[in-house]
């Protein structure tokens, strides 16, 4: 029997999203900042990678998402754009780069798709962001919603809470929801809010929503990468599952690496370069009784 070539995965596009929710399949989005762990992530099978404001907190060193900047998000997008060839590439509008009219919005969501190789932005609010969103979808800007827990309005919040714990709250999570779609928004984030509403919120649009901290009735779930894998410093949010603890692994190996650098163990003369026997007798140097000085050393 001929050998048949496996076929390439689908690559994951925005509608091929709202066919993923129609047919009720559970996808999968991660984070990613740079080339390596973004080509780990993309060749994993993940359908959505987004480099997010986050990177303040995990990458940066920020306290929140406030400070950064669209230059840095756009260092950070160009690096994984190099590395994505499947998932659906989804960068951030950080805080500061739609609240000075829509022209600006426009002119910032533009440098994220043709400089970083976008291929969505996603902007946090709901009402108040709907005639925004209709303007980039007419621009044909493919954007992702943002509600529930919003982290770039932190010194608004006063503090990272659950959002939509009071009845009117509920309803005005899945008003945001149902006008961000109307808009043209094609999947919604739902950050930290109640599992009910969050399946209430599903059940009420035709596009996907993604959970994070919002129970397991999404279509979508999303992580912050270095969060999962133990990257992170500080108290971790009940909603995150650490599937591996690589701050450990990474700090066992760099303190063995120190202490064979200050043993004299590391670089073995396997590890390291001689002098071709031509260039030593030249120089009048015998490399090899040096080695093995250095060696009982």
């Amino acid at each position: 029997m001929p050998y048949l070539k496996p076929e390439r995965p689908e690559k994951v596009s925005a509608p091929t999203l709202l066919a993923s929710k129609q047919r009720g399949e559970r996808l999968v989005c991660l984070t990613a900042y740079d080339y390596p762990t973004a080509r780990i992530v993309d060749e994993a099978g993940i359908d959505i990678i987004l480099v997010g404001d986050s990177l303040g907190n995990v990458v940066l060193g920020y306290g929140n998402t406030v400070p950064v900047t669209l230059d840095e998000i756009l260092i950070h997008l160009k690096a994984v754009r190099r590395a994505v060839q499947r998932a659906l590439l989804v960068a951030d509008m950080p805080y500061g780069t739609f609240h000075t009219g829509d022209d600006d919005a426009v002119r910032n969501a533009l440098t994220l798709v043709k400089e970083g190789g976008a291929e969505a932005i996603k902007l946090e609010g709901g009402h108040k962001r709907v005639q925004l969103v209709k303007r980039l979808v007419d621009e044909e800007i493919s954007v992702m919603g943002h509600i529930g827990l919003t982290p770039q309005s932190i010194n608004q919040l006063g503090a990272y809470r659950v959002q939509g714990k009071t009845a009117s709250a509920a309803r005005q999570l899945i008003d945001d929801a149902k006008a961000l779609e109307d808009a043209g928004a094609f999947a919604i984030v739902l950050e930290v809010v109640p599992r009910e509403i969050a399946k209430l919120i599903t059940e009420s649009v035709t596009i996907p929503t993604i959970g994070i901290g919002a129970g397991v009735h999404c279509d979508i779930q999303v992580l912050v990468l270095h969060d999962m894998l133990g990257l992170s410093f500080g108290k971790q949010a009940r909603f995150v599952r650490p599937y591996a603890s690589l701050r450990d692994v990474m700090t066992d190996a760099v303190s063995k690496y120190a202490e064979d650098v200050r043993n004299g163990t590391y670089p073995s003369r396997e590890e390291s370069y001689g002098l071709p026997a031509e260039a030593a007798q030249e120089l009048n140097i015998d490399s090899s009784a040096r080695d093995l000085k250095t060696e009982k050393s």
